[in-house]
């Protein structure tokens, strides 16, 4: 139970953040993104997410004071929000409305029964980021009965309770909608957990079979979780991002309501980072087979995150409703630029370590040539600095980044 100085906090938080949603530039970038992700993009989008948050409080406003968990994780999101929009908004979208997170009967859905066995080394006690190191599970084809089926269920009895106090928290503020699940459909992220990268490449090489197997009992099991999750109205339809990228192709509030929460309204996005560092024939025996059956369950797709994909875009183009292809630090933007097929956008990624090492030129070139490749071979751009782990404690890297891009982009 929230008590009345921590409903107040939200509230006032929530004022706050409606100031800025309904102001006139967060119109202005409703357009341009609507523009950019139906095909006539008027200038490349910039994007700042995974935020190393433990380095950032440099005025107090990112402390919490909610108790409960679920109110507190409402309470973080407004104030990370709100930090944002005051030091480094750069292109990001503010929907003119709240947004509280699913209850779920099952939070651990994607670990298909199989608990990650690991060793974990960190480098910053305030850190989440942590280095791992992962210890093998499946070595034969009977370890596949660990992997069992999960649910995808709402607890509508939390559920109920939960939005009927939003709509009174946020009474005379806002509009409340459900931040519904961006589904992860990245099953070979999730295998290299359970045994790690060196031993999947191995596997790849010698049990071949096995992996197949997996893959195959993945998918179905995943498939399944689509299922369930269409028939709860899990899946998002109203934050607009996927995979840290802005989706919206309609304006906010538009046609909301008759916007269901099944897979067919909603986004999921999918990846190997492992593949970098395999053939693009490894990528079309092992990876489209399986996830193509996940995508055709979506109306739209983002592919592809750290690893390198400038050579092996033709094995993509068989993956359906892709919408964005990311382009890593390790890709060559001009090869990518000129290969990528002029229905998808390209995602560049900045390199993060620039910015966490304060190299600001190094960045200011980096997207230069990115720019640069994309105008030359006419493909729509955006460009998405994430897996900011560290800044080193100097969060002005990241404003002075956030300044340095829109400058590049609005040229």
């Amino acid at each position: 139970m929230l008590t009345p100085t921590e409903i107040q906090v939200l509230r006032t938080l929530a004022q706050q953040y409606m100031e800025y949603a309904l102001a006139p530039h967060q119109k202005e970038l409703q357009t341009l993104w609507i523009a950019h992700n139906t095909g006539n993009s008027q200038r490349p989008m910039v994007l700042i997410d995974q935020i190393p948050w433990n380095e950032m409080d440099v005025d107090g406003s990112l402390q919490c004071q909610i108790q409960d968990p679920y109110w507190q994780w409402v309470e973080c999101s407004l104030r990370r929000k709100l930090y944002q929009a005051k030091y480094m908004l750069a292109d990001m979208l503010l929907p003119p409305y709240m947004l509280i997170p699913r209850i779920l009967q099952d939070r651990g859905y994607r670990e298909f029964g199989v608990q990650v066995q690991e060793n974990i080394t960190r480098t910053d006690s305030t850190s989440d980021v942590v280095s791992h190191s992962y210890i093998a599970q499946f070595e034969t084809m009977e370890d596949l009965e660990k992997i069992r089926p999960t649910q995808l269920r709402a607890d509508k009895e939390a559920e109920a309770a939960a939005m009927d106090e939003a709509k009174r928290i946020f009474d005379g503020i806002a509009p409340v909608y459900w931040e519904g699940i961006s589904l992860h459909s990245g099953l070979w992220d999730t295998i290299s957990q359970w045994q790690g990268v060196e031993e999947c490449y191995f596997q790849l090489l010698d049990e071949p079979e096995l992996l197949h197997a997996m893959m195959e009992r993945m998918t179905q099991y995943t498939l399944d979780l689509i299922r369930q999750g269409n028939e709860d109205g899990l899946f998002d339809t109203a934050s607009s991002l996927c995979h840290c990228s802005h989706t919206i192709t309609k304006p906010f509030g538009c046609g909301m309501e008759d916007r269901p929460g099944i897979s067919q309204n909603s986004w999921t996005f999918g990846l190997a980072q492992l593949f970098t560092s395999v053939s693009p024939e490894v990528t079309k025996e092992f990876e489209v087979p399986y996830v193509s059956r996940i995508f055709e369950q979506f109306g739209d797709v983002y592919y592809g995150c750290c690893e390198k994909l400038d050579d092996r875009l033709d094995v993509l183009e068989a993956l359906p409703n892709v919408r964005k292809i990311s382009c890593s630090p390790w890709s060559n933007p001009e090869h990518f630029a000129s290969v990528l097929n002029k229905r998808y956008i390209m995602s560049n990624k900045p390199n993060p370590a620039f910015v966490g090492c304060g190299d600001l030129e190094a960045s200011k070139h980096e997207m230069e040539n990115v720019i640069q490749a994309a105008k030359k071979h006419q493909v729509r751009l955006e460009m998405i600095l994430k897996d900011n782990s560290t800044v080193h404690y100097h969060p002005e890297r990241l404003w002075e980044f956030s300044r340095l891009a829109l400058e590049l982009v609005q040229k």
